[in-house]
C-alpha cells in the first residue's frame, strides 16, 4: 500500500482570510496592547503603523512568492528554492521555534482569561489542557478546524465592535489622550511587540497544499486578512487610547475589558473577557495547523524526522506532525510566561520574514517592497527587549549548528 505523502486542496479564498483572522485578531487585541504601550507610551499608534508597513511589505513578498511556489511551508519553501537549501531551513526553524513559542503565549492568554484566579500553576495547566484538546480538533481534519475558526472570528468582531460602542457612546472618551510622541527606540520596540500580532498571515502561505487555485486564493487572501485585521487594531487602539490614555493602558493587562469597566456599559465586561478567550483560542487554533504544516515540510525534505512527515490516510492531515507540536507546546506552557513568549516569538518571526524578503528580491521585479520589509525585519527584531534578542540568536545559532552537522553527515555517507 502506497503511503500518502500529499494533502487535499478543500480550502477556498473565504476559507484562507478566516484563519489569518483568526490567527492575528486575537493575538493583537488582548495580548500585545498593553506591553506595546509600556514601550512606547503615547507613541503607540505610530509603532502600530510601522508594524503594519512592515507586515504589508511581509505579507505581499509572500503572495508573490506563494503564487511561484504553492507548496506547504511557506518561506521554508520559498528560501530554499530561491536562495539555497540553507536559508530556506533557517527560515523553516526560525517558523517552527517561534511559533511554538506564540502557540504557548495564547495558550496562557486563554487560561488568564477563563481562570484569573487559578494561580500560575492552574492556568498552565488549563493552558497545557487547551493545547491538547485543540491538537485533537485538527488531527479529524483541517475542514472542521476552519470552521470553529469562523465561529470564533465572528465572535471576537462581535465583542470589540459592542466594546468600542460602549466607549463612544457611554464612556470618557478624551482627545486630550490622544496625543502623539514618545522615543524612537520605544516606538521601535512597540513596533517589534506589535508585529506578533499581525505575522497571522502566515498561516495563510502554509497552507499552500490545502487551498485551491492557490496561484490565485493565496495573494488574495493574505492581504484582505491583513487590511481588515489593521482596520481593527487602529480603531480598537485609537478608542483605548481615548478612554485609557498611554499610562492607563500600559498598566492594565486586560486593557478592553479595562476601558470598557469605566462606562455605563461595564455589566458586560465578563462578556468580554469571555471573547477575549475565545479570540486566544481561534488564534491558538490556526497556530498549531500552521507549525504542523511547515514541521511537516521540513520532514518530508529530512531537516526534521523523517516520520513527522506522514500524512493520515483517512482524515488527510500531517498527524504525526500535529501531535508532536502540540505535545511540545504542551510542555512550554509549563515552563515560560506570556511576555517572554511574545518577545522571544516575535524576534524568530521577524527572522522567517527576512528570508522571505530576500527571496522575494529574486524575483527581480518590484525589488522596493521586499528591500523595505527585509530592513524593517531586521530593525525591529533588534528592537526588542535584550532578552529576547539573546534567546533568539541562541536559538537560531543552534538550529543552524544543527543544519551543518547534519550536512556534513550526510556528504559523508554519501
Amino acid at each position: 500500500m502506497t503511503a500518502v505523502t500529499e494533502l487535499k486542496r478543500r480550502l477556498g479564498t473565504g476559507d484562507a482570510v478566516v484563519i489569518g483572522l483568526g490567527s492575528m485578531i486575537g493575538a493583537g487585541v488582548f495580548a500585545v496592547f498593553a506591553p506595546a504601550a509600556r514601550a512606547a507610551g503615547s507613541g503607540l499608534l505610530i509603532g502600530l503603523a510601522l508594524a503594519a508597513v512592515v507586515a504589508y511589505c511581509n505579507a505581499t513578498s509572500s503572495a508573490r512568492l506563494a503564487a511561484r511556489h504553492p507548496a506547504s511551508g511557506g518561506t521554508y519553501v520559498y528560501g530554499r528554492e530561491r536562495l539555497g537549501e540553507f536559508w530556506g531551513y533557517l527560515a523553516g526553524w526560525g517558523f517552527v521555534t517561534g511559533k511554538t513559542a506564540s502557540c504557548a503565549a495564547m495558550a496562557l492568554t486563554v487560561a488568564t482569561y477563563t481562570a484569573p484566579g487559578a494561580g500560575r500553576f492552574g492556568q498552565s495547566l488549563i493552558a497545557a489542557a487547551a493545547v491538547l484538546a485543540l491538537t485533537a480538533l485538527n488531527y479529524r481534519g483541517v475542514q472542521r478546524s476552519v470552521t470553529v475558526t469562523k465561529v470564533i472570528v465572528t465572535i471576537t468582531l462581535v465583542v470589540l465592535a459592542g466594546s468600542v460602542l460602549g466607549i463612544a457612546v457611554t464612556g470618557d472618551p478624551s482627545p486630550d489622550r490622544l496625543v502623539l510622541g514618545g522615543d524612537a527606540g520605544g516606538i521601535l520596540q512597540s513596533a517589534g511587540l506589535l508585529f506578533f500580532a499581525f505575522a497571522g498571515y502566515a498561516r495563510i502561505a502554509t497552507l499552500g497544499e490545502e487551498v485551491r487555485d492557490p496561484a490565485r486564493t493565496i495573494p488574495l487572501a493574505i492581504p484582505v486578512a491583513l487590511g481588515i485585521t489593521l482596520i481593527v487594531y487602529a480603531v480598537v487602539a485609537v478608542f483605548l487610547l481615548l478612554q485609557l490614555g498611554p499610562d492607563g493602558l500600559a498598566s492594565t493587562s486586560d486593557p478592553v475589558a479595562a476601558a470598557l469597566s469605566g462606562t455605563s456599559w461595564s455589566a458586560l465586561t465578563p462578556v468580554v473577557r469571555t471573547g477575549a478567550a475565545l479570540a486566544a483560542l481561534g488564534s491558538l487554533l490556526a497556530l498549531v495547523l500552521g507549525v504542523s504544516r511547515t514541521t511537516f515540510a521540513m520532514a518530508r525534505d529530512r531537516h526534521l524526522p523523517a516520520a513527522l512527515a506522514a500524512v493520515h490516510p483517512r482524515f488527510a492531515v500531517p498527524h504525526r506532525a500535529e501531535v508532536t507540536v502540540g505535545i511540545v507546546v504542551a510542555a512550554l506552557v509549563l515552563v515560560t510566561d506570556l511576555r517572554g513568549a511574545i518577545g522571544f516569538s516575535s524576534f524568530a518571526v521577524l527572522t522567517y520574514y527576512a528570508v522571505a524578503n530576500a527571496s522575494a528580491w529574486t524575483l527581480r521585479t518590484r525589488r522596493v517592497v521586499p528591500a523595505v520589509g527585509l530592513a524593517g525585519c531586521v530593525v525591529l527584531a533588534f528592537s526588542l527587549p535584550l532578552s529576547s534578542v539573546i534567546s533568539g540568536v541562541v536559538v537560531l545559532a543552534v538550529g543552524a549548528l544543527a543544519y551543518l552537522v547534519l550536512s556534513r553527515r550526510d556528504n559523508v555517507s554519501s
